[in-house]
């Protein structure tokens, strides 16, 4: 029987700093510091460079450690395709350390390997609904929000003492558009805005 290939892989995002966590779950559960494989990207994007050289490493002798089931991916059909290229194509063992039940050394009969499949599934399944329910949530707070006037965005920026004078002496014909909105050190389309807006307020 040939020796057993230990790999750890992560994924860590600008916004999420688990990178220390991860490393630390590795390592403790027997994986070479060397052997661990890192991208730092977000998971709406498969193409990692650190994924896809460990997955030529891959093969029946080796086993995948990872600490949870996201870091391969962020939908349903992602994580069942990596889940599948990992443990049919390169015939590799997973052990997700957040979810026991998913450790494929554990039964190498059809049993076992239905079993990871349909918690995969599953798990594949809520965590994607999961995402699909934050955006939706999200949707109707800034929906809710501005139902309630809370204004969005950078707040207006405050007109300048002279702009009345300057104005008036534009509508006057005394001075150019151009004229009157570097005085009051605007851009003419924003000028103008301001303009119309003080002309109906008026």
């Amino acid at each position: 029987m040939e020796d057993i290939n230990v790999y750890g892989y992560m994924r860590v995002s600008s916004k999420e700093q688990n990178e220390d966590r991860q490393k630390i779950a590795l390592t403790e559960m027997g994986v070479p510091e060397n052997n661990i494989y890192m991208d730092k990207q977000s998971g709406k994007d498969f193409e990692r460079t650190q994924y896809k050289r460990l997955l030529r490493k891959l093969n029946e002798n080796s086993v995948l450690y990872i600490k949870s089931i996201d870091r391969l991916g962020r939908n349903y059909g992602e994580l069942n395709e990596q889940w599948r290229i990992i443990t049919k194509e390169k015939k590799a063992d997973i052990v997700v350390i957040d979810m026991p039940l998913l450790d494929t050394r554990r039964e190498k009969n059809l049993l076992g390997t239905f079993i990871s499949d349909v918690v995969l599934a599953l798990l594949s399944y809520v965590a994607e609904n999961e995402r699909t329910n934050i955006k939706q949530r999200q949707a109707e707070g800034i929906a809710a929000a501005k139902a309630r006037g809370v204004k969005f965005g950078r707040p207006p920026l405050p007109i300048p003492q002279n702009f009345y004078q300057m104005h008036k002496d534009w509508r006057a014909g005394k001075i150019t558009i151009e004229e009157a909105a570097k005085a009051c050190n605007m851009c003419p389309k924003t000028f103008y805005s301001k303009a119309v807006k003080y002309e109906k307020s008026s």
